[in-house]
């Protein structure tokens, strides 16, 4: 049997470095799911602790009512460990009068949740399929509940009862614009843009 000649291996220990030592990748932005459940702890959050803004809700008869609640006014009602998601985000209050609604729209690049306060609201969801056209699917939304979404997600809210209903909306990042729609023939149309503030 042929034996070979022991190899001996030495080992010396690396020199320390004066170069940093490479940080932990950090994310520019919140990945799509972390932005629409960040967005729904607020909502909840929020809600929860509708006592401490409701007395600002106004009601205008000539269309929706909506305003910007401040961050600061909106972390003095959080629970400290959703003070990080809020710094990303922005809140918008809003009432709807009997027959008040939006047209179908989308939410620009944002994401976002919305939670209804009081009184009850219809949102129909756009749903497209391989077959078939395009089509609006209504539920009906009741103090309490919560939908949160993507950036892609195109519905319509309206308050189709006979009373007053609020809700609470939050986006990430801050709502800048909507597209807005119509269904033509199963096929989605875009009809125009609104600036958020500005518009409405």
């Amino acid at each position: 049997m042929l034996s070979l000649p022991a190899v001996r291996r030495s080992w010396t220990a690396p020199r320390p470095s004066s170069a940093p030592l490479p940080s932990t990748p950090t994310r520019s932005t919140p990945d799509p799911t972390s932005r629409r459940t960040g967005a729904a702890a607020l909502a909840a959050g929020l809600a929860g602790a509708a006592s401490g803004w409701l007395d600002r809700v106004e009601y205008r008869p000539a269309g929706r009512w909506t305003s910007l609640l401040p961050a600061a006014d909106a972390a003095a009602l959080l629970d400290p460990s959703l003070h990080r998601e809020l710094a990303a985000a922005q809140v918008w209050l809003l009432s709807w009068l009997p027959g008040q609604g939006t047209p179908l729209h989308d939410h620009g690049s944002s994401a976002g949740a919305f939670a209804v306060v009081r009184g009850a609201l219809t949102e129909s969801v756009l749903q497209t399929g391989r077959q078939g056209p395009a089509r609006q699917v209504p539920a009906q939304l009741t103090a309490g509940r919560i939908r949160h979404f993507g950036s892609h997600y195109v519905h319509q809210v309206t308050n189709g009862t006979d009373e007053a209903a609020v809700s609470v909306h939050v986006y990430t990042p801050a709502l800048e614009w909507m597209n807005t729609y119509r269904l033509a023939d199963g096929l989605l149309v875009r009809t125009g843009t609104e600036r958020a503030g500005v518009d409405w």
